[in-house]
């Protein structure tokens, strides 16, 4: 029992991070249909932001609320200098993109060179949960996650802010039209999909090693679960995320990740068979 808790303990950790990463990404999709290959990068950043507050002598807390508000402004001027320049030519934001994605890895490697880094966990107890100790920290960025799925669901499903927003999904002409600032609204949504990866980063940096590739990692299971989710919406990856996530870990903790790639490659491509439109998918491009 206690073996089978941790295992389950741990699969649900990786999603709601996987779900963190993968909303930011659906969102950019959904609103500006802009597909973000940098958005790896982003987490990166997350993660390079709570290094250097560390280092100068910050806090690891201080570092978790700097991140997605530097990640964020980073993705404000991204959107603003280059993205906003080819909405209308979707394979070239696609380009764009993945040059943003080259040039910020090599400019961590300027600044930081290619090492692995670290830094300190600052909650290093554990509880015991059905019979069997687990980190604290875990917990905690369970609970982060959770907390900004919810907060992020909140915004597009209950404020101004996400009825306009879910109002140029299903159609920005008209949306425009109405009077919406689609402009504004892309500069937000942009900063926002940035500031969750940046988010993901900073809460998982004290668990893993901080390197100029550690983005890619979560950058093609996010895409994933999109597809498996369904393309247009912020709730299919949620479900997409959760059997990506869950197949690799557990996948991956039973036999090993070498196995744990090959099943969900596998698993996704049937999946897309079947559903090539994603598990959930809504008419019209609505959230």
């Amino acid at each position: 029992m206690a073996v089978f808790a941790t295992l389950i303990l741990d699969a649900s950790n990786y999603v709601l991070i996987l779900v963190l990463v993968a909303l930011g990404l659906a969102i950019v999709f959904g609103l500006m249909n802009v597909i973000n290959m940098a958005h790896g990068e982003f987490l990166m950043l997350g993660a390079y932001t709570v290094l250097v507050v560390e280092n100068v002598g910050g806090s690891y807390w201080l570092g978790l609320i700097l991140a997605p508000v530097v990640v964020g402004l980073i993705g404000l001027l991204i959107e603003e200098v280059v993205i906003s320049r080819i909405y209308h030519r979707f394979l070239d934001t696609i380009l764009a993109t993945w040059g943003i994605s080259l040039l910020l890895k090599q400019a961590i490697v300027l600044g930081f060179g290619p090492a692995s880094f670290s830094v300190s966990t600052p909650l290093d107890t554990s509880v015991v949960l059905f019979g069997a100790p687990y980190p604290v920290l875990r917990l905690f960025i369970m609970a982060v996650s959770l907390v900004v799925v919810v907060f992020t669901f909140w915004l597009f499903f209950k404020t101004r802010f996400g009825l306009a927003a879910r109002g140029v999904i299903a159609n920005r002409d008209m949306a425009s039209c109405l009077g919406i600032n689609t402009r504004l609204l892309d500069r937000l949504t942009f900063s926002y999909g940035a500031a969750l990866a940046g988010l993901a980063g900073a809460v998982l940096a004290p668990l893993i090693s901080i390197d100029p590739q550690m983005g890619l990692g979560f950058l093609v299971p996010a895409f994933l679960s999109i597809l498996v989710g369904g393309l247009g919406t912020i709730t299919g990856p949620i479900i997409g995320a959760g059997l990506v996530g869950a197949t690799d870990n557990l996948t991956a903790t039973l036999f090993s990740p070498v196995w744990a790639q090959l099943v969900v490659f596998v698993a996704a491509i049937i999946v897309i068979r079947l559903f090539p439109r994603g598990l959930v998918y809504s008419r019209g491009r609505e959230l």
